[in-house]
């Protein structure tokens, strides 16, 4: 059961990004509220590359063939906004302009990468049995890694929608 509501939130929360970006021109999603922070465009980017880094991943995490002794972990803390996370420069975004096209494409490619692994694993429950460490989180089972996805992505949308407000 839970690889099926996994995926319906994959599917739901990435639908939902798709949808706020809708619309948004070069100059809404190369803004940024000041220095410090990033605009629509960079936090698109991040998302691409964590997700890519993800499948990476995972995909080593299935190699192992022993089960894992560890807990999943509780993830709903990263939908709290008010406890910054500082990102591992390898899932930082650069100062690259992409065209909205070029994002919409390298969101989709990125998810079709992980429904490629998540739809050939023969026996989901693998996931809740199998760890790799995260660079911020240490050990996570797979299936932990695979919720970090949308549980992050919705984290983002928040912040999305916070820029979006201030272009107003």
């Amino acid at each position: 059961m839970e690889i099926q509501e996994v995926n319906h939130n994959l599917k739901k929360t990435r639908d939902e990004l798709q949808g706020i970006l809708k619309g948004l021109n070069r100059n809404q999603l190369y803004t940024k509220k000041d220095l410090d922070s990033w605009s629509i465009g960079q936090i698109c980017q991040h998302l691409i590359k964590t997700e890519e880094l993800f499948v990476v991943a995972i995909r080593k995490g299935l190699k192992s063939k022993e089960d894992s002794l560890i807990e999943k972990k509780p993830l709903e803390f990263l939908l709290d906004r008010s406890k910054k996370i500082v990102a591992p420069y390898i899932a930082k975004p650069t100062d690259e302009i992409l065209e909205y096209n070029e994002i919409i494409e390298k969101l989709n490619n990125s998810r079709e990468k992980l429904n490629e692994i998540l739809n050939t694993i023969e026996d989901p429950s693998v996931l809740s049995r199998r760890h790799f460490i995260h660079p911020v989180f240490k050990e996570m089972l797979l299936i932990d890694w695979v919720k970090t996805l949308y549980l992050h992505e919705q984290r983002h949308i928040k912040q999305i929608s916070e820029i979006k407000e201030g272009l107003k």
